[in-house]
């Protein structure tokens, strides 16, 4: 029988799109029969502590509305507990919705499996005290992200876009050490990430073929390439279609340490801390609705 359920709301992300579609899915769980309790923190902090709430509440599921950031911050709440995550997409990127398989340009039918109630339990990627769901990247895209979060104009994709021109310019490779389950690799590249799931920065599918539920990561680094031949290869990472590039290489493992000089590490798109880093695979650690 359904039951209280927790909504927890981002009404800035995607624009604004975030509390549009917050009143839609509040009517559409109320109209199944949930007694839905409306959360919306003033900022991350407060929204962190509701999330919280719930899970010594024992609330049973708890719906995110908002994009892998407000996902990243639940999930610090949620990880090892018995509260859900339900998940309607209203960011920009929606790695998170992607790697899920959930609509993500339908708050309707997002509401839809919430109602559902399809559960799935899936790994988490544990980095320092913080977990992530998707890809922690550390290389050229980390210091962009750097960059365009020190710049205050322009806004959206097109700061990114400059910040990475930017870099590009004066971008040399970064030496990196990384052991994989104990074992220890030395190289120069371009970047590292690692990937509990396939996507970051809205659909870029750097660890191509990882599994949300297999309990390993997955590492990709990316050799030192000309200017040229990057911004060639950069669309595959779309694909997915540069694992195979010679100068693509995977590594698998439960525990993965990145030391790298200068590196700040992002993931889900958030700042988690300088390098060196170690992630291990937290196994069927959250609890999430899916189609």
């Amino acid at each position: 029988m359904p039951s209280e359920i927790a909504v927890l709301t981002n009404p800035t992300s995607g624009k604004g799109r975030g509390g549009r579609i917050g009143e839609l899915v509040h009517a559409r769980l109320a109209d199944a029969g949930y007694q839905v309790r409306a959360l919306q923190g003033r900022d991350g902090d407060e929204a962190l502590d509701l999330a919280r709430q719930c899970v010594q509440d024992q609330v049973e599921t708890l719906v995110v509305i908002g994009g892998d950031g407000m996902v990243h911050l639940a999930v610090q709440a949620l990880a090892g507990s018995q509260t859900r995550l339900g998940l309607v997409p209203a960011g920009t990127g929606n790695d998170v919705a992607r790697a899920l398989g959930l609509p993500r340009k339908d708050p309707a039918a997002a509401a839809d499996v919430i109602i559902g109630g399809r559960e799935r339990a899936i790994d988490l990627a544990k980095a320092g005290s913080k977990y992530y769901v998707t890809v922690l990247a550390a290389g050229f895209d980390a210091i962009v992200n750097e960059r365009a979060n020190q710049m205050t104009w322009p806004k959206g994709q097109m700061r990114y876009n400059l910040a990475t021109l930017a870099e590009l310019r004066t971008f040399s490779p970064i030496p990196y050490v990384i052991e994989v389950d104990g074992e220890q690799h030395r190289f120069d590249a371009m970047m590292v990430a690692v990937g509990n799931s396939e996507s970051f920065g809205g659909g870029m599918r750097i660890t191509e073929g990882a599994v949300i539920d297999d309990g390993v990561l997955d590492v990709i680094s990316i050799d030192p390439m000309s200017k040229f031949e990057l911004i060639r290869t950069f669309p595959k990472l779309f694909s997915g279609s540069h694992i195979g590039h010679p100068k693509v290489h995977r590594y698998r493992g439960r525990t993965i340490t990145v030391a790298a000089p200068g590196i700040v590490a992002y993931a889900d798109g958030e700042r988690m801390s300088a390098l060196p880093l170690t992630v291990e695979v937290a196994p069927e650690a959250l609890r999430v609705l899916v189609p």
